[in-house]
């Protein structure tokens, strides 16, 4: 099922708003479990949850930027 723009752009928003932020506590509390590792260690942990989290919600975000192409044109 495809989601229209407009649907596009308001689950982009609640997951943005509210699950980016979620995610960040849960991977910076899962990585306090541990002792801490070397800061390029650490950075590149960070690097690989920022790519995990976004993947997928990657075709919600595709195109959201952009004008509705549904829309009417004047």
């Amino acid at each position: 099922m495809a989601l229209s723009h407009k649907a596009k752009r308001r689950w982009s928003l609640v997951i943005l708003l509210i699950g980016l932020p979620l995610y960040i506590a849960t991977a910076l509390w899962v990585v306090s479990l541990f002792d801490r590792p070397p800061v390029l260690v650490e950075f590149a942990v960070y690097i690989v949850l920022g790519f995990v989290w976004a993947l997928p919600f990657r075709a919600v975000f595709r195109g959201v930027g952009r004008a509705d192409p549904d829309a009417p044109r004047d």
